[in-house]
């Protein structure tokens, strides 16, 4: 028997037959005329090799094969239907869905943090895992489903995904409260004597967009400290004498800090959101997607 020549439209015939076991009742369940139910079951009758259904002294009696069929037939068509019927709308309330998002510390300070307490008082029974960021392997794991959303740089965004640009970052200066050289922002001879500690997300690295806009007016800066991520920067910053040039949205509501602009320009950068095309119609991503922007647009 081969299934590729069996119409869907003749299974849900069966179906409501076996359901009515009455012609007449059938077609007017089906929107058919009576010949043309007889017509479809003669056409299954010859597919699966057997009467199906016979007359009976109350409307008709199903063989032991259409018996057998009766609920394999009946299971198969309801997943049909749900297969094809619309998605349900997302209701936060009551999801129990874990959220997936690659981030930075940075990104997940200024992005997850603001919108963290958004999401979980509309989705109480939703959790989120926040997986460090490997751009390389970005577009691959959104592919997989092993991600909901990436917070990108603009720059080497892997053109396949679906992006929308959240915010265009730029630089500050950065040190303790009570720093004498923050108390106003420093000239340029002021800011290339003082001594820096900066991120390096690679390990190890002494040099960033800070001091190639130095090298530009032939100047340079003494980094005495790499570290690989913000948090430490922050309590090295809080207890120490250094500084730091750091994107504002880190530190613009940092107490123990003082900010101050720079006295050069040093290229900023776009903070992309991104997800892929496999997730761009579900409603619950829809949903986490406009949480992300409303929380910006709250912070």
């Amino acid at each position: 028997m081969n299934i590729n020549s069996l119409d869907l439209n003749l299974l849900q015939t069966l179906n409501v037959l076996l359901t009515e076991l009455n012609v007449t009742r059938a077609a007017q369940r089906l929107h058919l005329s009576q010949p043309s139910v007889s017509a479809q079951l003669a056409r299954l009758r010859r597919h699966f090799d057997d009467p199906l259904l016979l007359p009976g002294p109350r409307g008709m009696l199903p063989t032991a094969r259409a018996e057998a069929l009766r609920e394999p037939l009946r299971l198969a068509l309801e997943a049909v239907e749900q297969a094809v019927a619309p998605p349900d709308t997302f209701n936060p309330a009551n999801a129990e869905v874990t959220w997936r998002i690659a981030a930075t510390d940075y990104t997940s300070s200024a992005l997850v943090l603001p919108a963290l307490n958004l999401m979980r008082a509309a989705a109480p029974q939703s959790r989120m895992a926040i997986l460090a960021l490997n751009p390389p392997l970005v577009a691959q794991q959104l592919e997989k489903g092993e991600l909901d959303v990436v917070f990108h740089t603009g720059d080497n965004a892997p053109p396949t995904l679906h992006q929308r640009k959240l915010f265009s970052e730029r630089y500050v200066l950065a040190g303790r409260c009570e720093h004498p050289q923050l108390q106003r922002p420093p000239t340029l001879d002021q800011f290339c004597q003082l001594e820096f500690v900066m991120v390096s997300p690679d390990g190890g690295g002494f040099s960033a967009a800070t001091d190639h806009a130095l090298a530009k007016l032939g100047r340079s800066r003494r980094v005495v400290l790499s570290v690989p991520h913000f948090l430490f920067m922050q309590e090295t910053l809080a207890n120490s004498d250094l500084v730091a040039v750091l994107p504002e949205r880190l530190v613009r509501h940092t107490s123990h800090l003082a900010v101050v602009d720079l006295p050069l320009e040093v290229p900023g950068f776009d903070i992309l959101l991104l997800w892929h095309e496999r997730l761009h119609r579900d409603p619950a991503q829809q949903w986490l997607r406009q949480q992300i922007v409303a929380a910006l647009i709250l912070s």
